[in-house]
């Protein structure tokens, strides 16, 4: 068993049973969904998160300070892929991933106990920032230990797709964290959900942290682990000899900024932005959209597996470049495509009678509880409507302001007047539910996106897996794609809510994710090579230069 396993890691043919591998799957993928469903189960109830824990009177200075806290757990998964990928590489796969799924698991359930702000005041938002940290430490140690443990039970030939069932069970968390709240809420009044029923998807966590340690300890160490360790090749410091192995900085470069950081964007884009875009500017009543957007992602799922599975035939390399450059054409057109169904008559409206604002001092601060000036109070409103504006200078001193709607004035120094005068003219803010065609086509929409992000995801556990040594496999792993997906993907919805914010422009947030798609896309295109099997012997065998 030993010995074939470490053949597998050098690419020698290595058949796990039929058994042990849908095991092996099945216990690391549910463990990967129900870890996501606690880490995203923040973001799908950003809205009565904000109300109950960061109160204000500036509605987008709430949801910017929601997003910052599920920014703070994306903040601390390096440090946890830092200690789990330690503790990975020195005692095991097995054994690391159930300790992380664990504090998950706990953590969430008690985001779903802590009293609100009202009640304990700005002790609450403290404890939830804490609890983020935890969920961020253990999810920095989850994805490495599942990838790294199905690759290592994998044969060579069908690594790929084997590992892109990983890759799909992130979007699986999210998908679950959907139902699980359209449940909770088709079960309870509104009364009841905005009282209290929003805690039980944070508390059914301990549920589902119950059946993923039962699916887990089933589980055995990883073969490669035992043969590593048997042979005593295991490292002595995975954190120091991850950056000095021959050849890994450059990997570890590559890991981050031409493969982490390009696919995590493209599908937070995808999902979370998707989400924001309908219920916020398009104003899609928010069961419907959530409907819309969990079946989409649900669909998509099927794109991660078909990736890795062509991987397996073409190299990891081309899906993911391929990827990249598909999504730099056709990421605008594909959310023009759903605002213009998503709310038609609003569309229209913001087209045939165009905000424009003129005024001194025109400057609108998100992250201020109050804006100082005339201008700034017109611009939180028309923010806080969604509506989109263009701004002209006056040319004065003083602070003044003047608001046009479709080309007739209307008094801006007073924000209250705005929402009427805009309901004249053609907006209607009330929320809406597509028809059956316009639907079609945003679902249409969100799977061309979810294509594009399984291309880029599907084939990368793999990938990963088989760029780095074993001995460090786990740290190296980690390391950069935490770096990437935490900083990257995980400030993507709060920088782009502040730039949408900024510009009055709904599109304008994407700009965040094309240029970091870029990035990738340079990095991937001319310094990643499909891993060659034993390739990090040859890089330690050459004479440094």
């Amino acid at each position: 068993m030993t010995d074939k396993a470490a053949a597998a890691d050098h690419g020698a043919a290595y058949q796990p049973t039929a058994k042990d591998i849908r095991m092996v799957i099945a216990a690391s993928s549910a463990g990967t969904i129900f870890e996501w469903y606690d880490f995203f189960i923040y973001g799908t109830l950003a809205a009565i998160i904000g109300k109950a824990f960061f109160p204000s009177d500036n509605a987008t200075l709430e949801i910017l300070l929601v997003w910052a806290g599920f920014a703070v757990g994306f903040g601390f998964r390096p440090l946890g892929a830092v200690l789990f990928g330690f503790l990975g590489d020195r005692l095991g796969r097995k054994y690391t991933f159930l300790v992380t799924v664990t504090l998950m698991g706990i953590a969430t359930a008690g985001v779903g106990m802590i009293p609100s702000a009202a009640t304990i005041g700005i002790v609450a938002p403290i404890i939830v920032i804490l609890l983020r940290v935890l969920q961020g430490l253990a999810l920095g140690g989850e994805y490495g230990g599942a990838a790294v443990y199905v690759a290592e039970h994998s044969p060579p030939e069908k690594r790929g797709f084997y590992t892109s069932f990983i890759q799909a069970s992130v979007v699986g968390g999210f998908v679950l964290s959907l139902i699980v709240v359209l449940g909770c809420k088709a079960l309870m009044s509104d009364a009841v959900w905005e009282s209290w029923g929003w805690r039980v998807p944070f508390l059914l966590s301990l549920i589902l942290l119950a059946i993923s340690l039962w699916m887990r300890l089933k589980l055995s160490e990883s073969p490669v682990f035992q043969a590593m360790k048997a042979e005593g090749e295991l490292a002595k410091n995975p954190l120091k000899e991850s950056f000095t192995y021959p050849g890994n900085p450059k990997r570890i470069f590559v890991a981050l900024f031409g493969i982490a950081a390009g696919l995590t964007v493209i599908w937070y884009t995808a999902m979370f932005s998707g989400l924001s875009f309908l219920k916020g500017p398009m104003k899609v009543e928010d069961t419907a959209a959530e409907i819309i957007v969990g079946f989409s992602a649900a669909l998509g799922m099927g794109f991660f597996l078909w990736a890795g599975h062509i991987s397996d035939k073409i190299g990891r390399k081309k899906p993911i470049v391929w990827g990249y450059a598909v999504t730099l054409v056709l990421l605008f057109p594909l959310f023009w495509l759903m605002g213009s169904v998503g709310n038609p008559a609003l569309t229209a409206a913001a087209e045939k009678a165009p905000v424009v604002v003129t005024g001194s001092q025109c400057d609108y601060d998100p992250f201020a509880q109050v804006q100082e000036t005339a201008c700034g109070k017109t611009l939180g409103e028309l923010t806080k409507l969604g509506v989109p504006y263009s701004i002209v200078g006056s040319g004065s001193g003083f602070d003044s302001v003047k608001v046009t709607i479709g080309g007739r004035e209307v008094a801006g120094e007073d924000p209250a007047v705005l929402k009427p005068a805009l309901e004249a003219m053609g907006y209607d803010f009330e929320k809406q539910i597509p028809g059956p065609l316009g639907i079609a086509v945003i679902v249409a929409a969100l799977l061309g996106l979810s294509a594009l992000s399984g291309f880029t995801y599907g084939p990368v556990a793999a990938l990963l897996s088989e760029m780095f040594p074993p001995h460090v496999r786990y740290s190296s792993l980690s390391i950069p794609y935490h770096l990437g997906t935490g900083y990257f993907g995980g400030f993507l919805p709060l920088i782009a809510s502040f730039i949408i914010a900024k510009t009055g422009d709904a599109y304008a947030g994407l700009w965040y994710t094309w240029v970091v798609v870029l990035v990738a896309f340079l990095v991937s295109a001319f310094m990643l090579k499909d891993p060659v099997p034993g390739q990090w012997k040859k890089d330690a065998a050459a004479p440094s230069a």
